[in-house]
């Protein structure tokens, strides 16, 4: 890479990561740099020669040049564990849009050296015999503690001192004693913090079925053969896709290199992680948000030193310094959780397949209910395709009951429940098995609004409705902000102000009202809020300490309870009426995973979905479990509209003060666009989804193209001229292939 300076990070202390350092690129190392190299470079006052990392090569210094310093030479020693995130954050930044210290703080998460944590030991220094002749002594001189001690040391010569102390109640008196008499010696000895606190048998993996075993074998000769390839596995609900998964990383792991497995929920942590355990014992672990600073700077630690194997998590997990990976696994690949919505907004997807190709290892994908992106990479041959097509259990796949809502109010039904809901719920609890209730809204009510006048409660910093809440309150989920309730609407001072109540605590309070003898334990975002609140209600239900479980999408996602052999999904098409291309193909996901939650056991399950759409062809298809039969429909949307992954969307996000700022800075970014070529094109400038949030009026601008060169060429184009504008009264964001509408 040609350029004729450097931008180094010293010595990459992750601390320093907010203070990249310049140098000038000597004659000798022309065209020879690139980002991630190590290189030598005098630093400070005395110029003593310290170790760096490349993070960006450019022509343009930001400093006086003549008072740069010059990079004395490259550390031959390989690219490290750090030059590679560096080299993926570059990629990132260019990728992406962003700058390149978002790119290096994404990548590099843990930026400050954590003190180590510390324990003691105390350790007999004395013979066996010597420490017998002392505790007899001790005994008859009535000095118990000291006896106890002696004890436990000779039937185990090195003991924790805390363990010991609480268990024979010894005071730090008796230590110092036993010490001062050189018969202990007492140790600090550093540990690692270790967020996975299990207590569960190692135990082998079940016997894989033909299938299975078929990609196993596939995957790994592939790798053997030095081969590295994208694969997507497409396995309906319940047909053993994380056997797979346990199976390849065995093998990976057999082979001397590490396995990133990805999974789209902290919810999901527990049990996977629970599964993986049991398989590969301490060798595992996990990498989430619940983590405490030093958890997280101890996890890297572990991984650093290849003192773990395997580890779990959501996206950030991918940045893991393993060494050596050599397969990355994505979990429900299609989830839209894998992809950020901060700056630099990456696809876990996409960002595997480039982290592997640094580390020359594999990636593998599983769903499902593959995203059409994948499916259509599939199709096209870029990936290699696998199917699952039975239950590991020999099982069927559920029956299904589609209940038309306008047809129940018809019949005089105004309750959340259908009639058949109801009557399959009373079945369950009456046989003794347990029942899953989905519904995608969180909070009391969906919104508050004036019966008389319509007015509609808002958030006064935000262009959206406030959710009512059981406490009386009104509570923004975009920026947080909480009222009391309102008994008079403001608008036209009328006092039938109500709310439109389907949220999952309605339907928890409904059940509990009609059948208050049964227990309902209730899962969203304000009922896991703590640490371990996930695997406190996932742990109770799986112990069948509650009949019924009412939650929303994070209930409906890889959970395996046995018992469950009723799933209902309320109001199934509530999620069609987003302002989102993936409409769709969200709620055939959606309705599909939720429905292979039931049936999991020995016993048939039955999921009822409750729609005002029936013969919407998202539900039609959900309802079959026909994935190919919704694939072929969707996509043919998606040529005719020029939508991902047929082609490529840029969004251009605007947010300012003003709302005149904001359409003035967007309208700039229409102009810079200019004209495109022919089967592209530039959509708006236009007001986003929702214009206002948090007091920042939002405009986007929106660029289609087959060609996402084109697209990556208009954001470079976009941000030299932001550079030189110091993005006056402008605040600009890139989104490729967006997930959610902006």
């Amino acid at each position: 890479m040609q350029g004729r300076f450097a931008n180094v990070i010293v010595d990459i202390s992750h601390e320093k990561v907010d203070r990249p350092f310049a140098y000038r690129i000597p004659e000798k190392l022309s065209g020879m740099l690139e980002p991630g190299m190590r290189v030598r470079i005098p630093f400070g006052r005395g110029n003593g020669l310290r170790t760096g990392y490349v993070i960006e090569v450019t022509d343009e210094a930001e400093f006086d040049e003549s008072r740069l310093k010059e990079i004395a030479g490259i550390q031959e020693d390989g690219i490290q564990v750090e030059g590679r995130l560096i080299r993926l954050a570059f990629w990132m930044k260019e990728h992406y849009g962003s700058t390149m210290i978002n790119a290096l703080k994404t990548v590099l998460p843990v930026r400050q050296k954590m003190k180590a944590q510390e324990k003691k030991e105390i350790c007999l220094r004395v013979g066996r015999e010597e420490a017998r002749g002392e505790m007899l002594a001790c005994e008859r001189k009535h000095q118990t503690a000291k006896a106890r001690v002696l004890r436990e040391l000779i039937a185990e010569e090195r003991l924790p001192m805390g363990l010991v102390a609480k268990k024979l109640n010894i005071s730090p008196a008796t230590f110092k004693s036993l010490r001062d008499a050189g018969l202990i010696s007492v140790n600090t000895v550093p540990y690692y913090r270790n967020p996975v606190k299990l207590d569960a048998a190692r135990e082998a993996g079940h016997q894989l079925s033909v299938n299975q075993r078929r990609i196993v074998d596939e995957v790994l000769s592939d790798y053997d053969g030095g081969r590295r390839r994208t694969y997507l596995l497409r396995g309906i609900t319940g047909s053993g896709k994380t056997e797979v998964y346990m199976a390849l990383i065995e093998g990976v792991v057999a082979r001397g290199q590490q396995a990133i497995m990805l999974i789209p929920e902290i919810a999901l942590t527990y049990q996977t992680v629970l599964r993986f355990y049991k398989r590969f014992g301490d060798r595992v672990s996990v990498m989430n948000s619940t983590l405490s600073a030093g958890e997280k700077y101890d996890q890297c630690e572990r991984a650093r030193k290849k003192e773990i194997d395997v580890i779990i998590g959501p996206r950030s997990a991918l940045f893991t310094p393993f060494p050596q990976v050599g397969l990355i696994i994505i979990d429900e690949e299609h989830e839209g959780s894998y992809k950020s919505e901060t700056m630099p907004k990456y696809h876990a997807r996409e960002t595997a397949e480039e982290l592997a190709r640094l580390h020359h290892a594999s990636v593998f994908l599983g769903s499902a209910t593959p995203s059409l992106d994948s499916y259509y990479r599939a199709k096209q041959g870029i990936y290699r395709l696998f199917t699952l097509e039975e239950r590991l259990t020999g099982g069927t796949l559920p029956t299904v009951y589609v209940e038309d809502l306008r047809e129940e109010l018809k019949s005089g039904n105004r309750s959340i429940f259908s009639r058949r809901l109801t009557r399959l719920l009373e079945d369950r609890f009456a046989r003794g098995e347990q029942s899953m209730l989905f519904l995608n809204r969180r909070g009391y009510a969906g919104f508050v609004s004036c019966r008389m006048c319509g007015h509609v409660m808002k958030c006064p910093h935000c262009d959206v409705s406030l959710s009512e809440h059981r406490d009386g309150t009104l509570v923004c989920h975009y920026c947080g902000y909480v009222q009391k309730a309102v008994r008079l609407c403001p608008e036209c001072g009328s006092k039938y102000v109500g709310g439109f109540r389907a949220g999952t605590e309605q339907i928890e309070e409904q059940l509990l009202e009609k059948y208050p003898d049964r227990k309902v334990l209730r899962m969203d975002a304000d009922t896991t809020r703590k640490k371990e609140s996930y695997e406190k209600i996932l742990s109770a239900f799986a112990a069948g300490e509650a009949d019924v479980l009412v939650g929303t999408q994070m209930i409906v996602k890889g959970h395996d309870f046995p018992n469950v052999t009723l799933m209902g999904i309320l109001a199934a098409d509530m999620s069609l009426g987003v302002c989102d291309h993936r409409a769709g193909e969200r709620t055939f996901q959606l309705l599909t995973q939720a429905a292979g939650r039931a049936g999991r056991g020995n016993r048939p399950g039955e999921v009822v979905i409750q729609t005002y759409q029936p013969e919407h062809y998202s539900i039609v298809h959900a309802a079959a479990q026909d994935y190919e039969g919704f694939y072929e429909e969707e996509i043919l949307y998606r040529s005719l509209l020029a939508y991902p992954p047929v082609a490529h969307i840029l969004v251009v996000q605007v947010g300012a003060p003003t709302r005149e700022g904001a359409e003035q800075t967007a309208r700039s970014m229409r102009d810079l666009a200019g004209e495109v070529p022919e089967g592209s094109y530039v959509i708006g400038p236009a007001p986003a989804s929702i214009e206002k949030i948090n007091d920042v009026f939002r405009y986007a601008l929106y660029i289609k193209s087959p060609d996402y060169g084109l697209l990556t060429g208009l954001k470079d184009r976009m941000e030299r001229y932001l550079k030189g504008q110091g993005e006056a009264d402008g605040r600009v964001a890139f989104d490729f292939d967006p997930m959610s509408p902006y």
